[in-house]
């Protein structure tokens, strides 16, 4: 199945000052023009495959069914929206964590409260839909971008806005790592994101040599920074201090 995942109408950024809407950009981001690409002619040639790769081939769905993707779809749109690219230039989270999940490659360890991710994965997205169908009367796909975001929110804060069986099967908020940590996975391993944030890709066989005092490598560009506010039809400018419940594993940081 061959289906355009990340090709979705999503709200672009605004300026703080004006509220007026910031065009989408093909490289959004602080280093305006850099290019990680542009510098494939110092690697060898494994590496430039692997990451042109990367660029030019998008894995085609073959995991999620027709229901599932589109769901998982507007997640992660929520999750990791990209606004402030243009339609063409959006990182494809979605068939990275599809071909993941199809090829069943896994970190090697489980937790005992979990299932395999696969049943995992089946088992949030119904869940996410079934709450959606039960508090709106809408499938989670239709409901506005507030909405969503408030309903992800409840589980990213681990209070369902209603009961469900399947929190009751597994962790919701081991879920909740896992959603996070892949789709952060298939975003920060695209060399789009790597000229998003000035980062210049393998160094192999040139190397880096600058690596204390934190100056930039000859190759890489200066920080440029500018100002945005988040879409109106988003929470993401609402700032909460949150507790230090810990880790999934127990220790460290929440997610």
């Amino acid at each position: 199945m061959v289906i355009k995942t990340e090709e979705v109408a999503q709200a672009p950024l605004r300026d703080p000052e004006t509220q007026q809407p910031i065009a989408p950009k093909r490289q959004p981001g602080y280093y305006p023009g850099f290019s990680t690409l542009g510098q494939k002619g110092y690697w060898d040639e494994a590496t430039r495959r692997l990451v042109e790769e990367r660029v030019y081939t998008v894995p085609p769905i073959r995991f999620f069914d027709e229901e599932e993707l589109l769901t998982i779809t507007a997640v992660c749109n929520r999750l990791l929206p990209q606004g402030d690219r243009r339609s063409d230039y959006r990182i494809p989270i979605v068939p990275h964590i599809d071909q993941r999940l199809y090829e069943n490659k896994i970190d090697g360890y489980r937790f005992a409260d979990m299932p395999s991710d696969r049943e995992a994965y089946r088992w949030g997205i119904r869940a996410i839909d079934e709450t959606s169908w039960a508090i709106h009367n809408q499938p989670f796909v239709d409901l506005d971008p507030l909405k969503q975001d408030f309903l992800l929110k409840a589980l990213h804060d681990g209070k369902p806005p209603i009961p469900h069986e399947i929190w009751g099967k597994m962790s919701l908020q081991k879920f909740w790592y896992l959603l996070i940590q892949d789709c952060v996975d298939a975003y920060y391993s695209h060399p789009w994101a790597w000229d998003e944030i000035g980062f210049g890709g393998p160094a192999y066989p040139r190397a880096y040599t600058r690596l204390e005092g934190g100056l930039p490598e000859p190759w890489e560009e200066d920080e440029e920074r500018y100002h945005w506010a988040a879409p109106p039809d988003s929470i993401s400018d609402i700032y909460e201090p949150g507790e230090d419940t810990g880790s999934v594993a127990g220790q460290g940081g929440t997610h």
